[in-house]
């Protein structure tokens, strides 16, 4: 993190003792450094335009990447006023870290082998799947087997669409630049459904203007563990672990995935979530 020393396992206890005094100016921070008005930070990745994961508005950040990080950092020993928010788009979230524009990224960063060889994660904190998003009323659809002729939404050259053209051939797949123009489609009928990862449809229905028109299917046919994404030979592995555990052990993780996803019809599932963040360096 900038301008402190890396938080080692054996200050997770130290670290977790400090972060009441994190918030009020004085005492030693967790990394090494004086709290409050030191100007420490840590900067941490997201996106900005995923409702209900990590979405900007204005000076205000919101959504579940947004309360996990948000949670993970305070047990770091970072106050939520010490964390500089970063735009973590998809094809550059590699590099980011590679080059030391963030400290950590939550940004539904999904853990693959391809991506580990360049980057080191924590996690997961949620198993997401590709699923599908249909107008509230539709009952035709209620899992990929139901697509064959039907028209089908995604973003262009996203993994989501690039499942559908091998998997559901009979689909027509209908690319748009952003899933709001997907979801303008789906409300006009111009398509019958949506598709991407669950909980990213599922924060897009819970946004106020969509709330009621769309329903997630919740019949998902991938899995994608979003990871803590870190730079490579980072000793944060396990203190980020160890926050996620406690933050799914104190109900919090629950909180955070409701509150992010309410009026979407949405149920996570449950044989994945929540998960148990895998040992570090494996």
């Amino acid at each position: 993190m900038r301008n402190t020393k890396p938080l080692g396992l054996a200050a997770m206890a130290a670290a977790a003792a400090l972060t009441l005094t994190a918030c009020g100016g004085g005492g030693e921070q967790a990394g090494g450094g004086e709290t409050g008005g030191s100007g420490e930070s840590v900067r941490i990745g997201i996106k900005y335009d995923q409702p209900g994961l990590g979405f900007r508005d204005g000076d205000q950040y919101t959504g579940f990447d947004v309360d996990v990080a948000k949670y993970v950092a305070n047990e770091l020993g970072y106050s939520e006023d010490q964390i500089e928010w970063v735009e973590s788009p998809s094809a550059n979230r590699e590099n980011m870290l590679a080059n030391d524009q963030v400290d950590m990224i939550f940004a539904t960063y999904s853990i693959t082998e391809e991506r580990d060889q360049t980057v080191d994660f924590a996690g997961p904190y949620f198993v997401a799947g590709q699923d599908l998003l249909v107008r509230t009323d539709d009952t035709s659809i209620t899992g990929p087997d139901d697509l064959e002729g039907k028209n089908l939404c995604s973003v262009t050259g996203s993994t989501s669409a690039q499942k559908v053209k091998e998997d559901q051939p009979g689909a027509n797949l209908v690319e748009q630049p952003g899933y709001a123009d997907c979801l303008t489609a789906l409300e006009s009928g111009q398509v019958d459904a949506v598709t991407t990862d669950d909980i990213i449809l599922a924060g897009l229905a819970a946004t106020e203007a969509n709330q009621g028109k769309f329903k997630v299917v919740g019949n998902t046919f991938s899995e994608e563990r979003y990871g803590v994404g870190l730079p490579q030979g980072s000793d944060q592995c396990e203190a980020v672990n160890e926050a996620i555990t406690k933050m799914i052990d104190e109900g919090a993780w629950e909180e955070a995935v409701t509150a992010n996803t309410e009026g979407a019809d949405y149920q996570y599932n449950a044989e994945l979530n929540p998960p148990e963040p895998e040992p570090c360096g494996e």
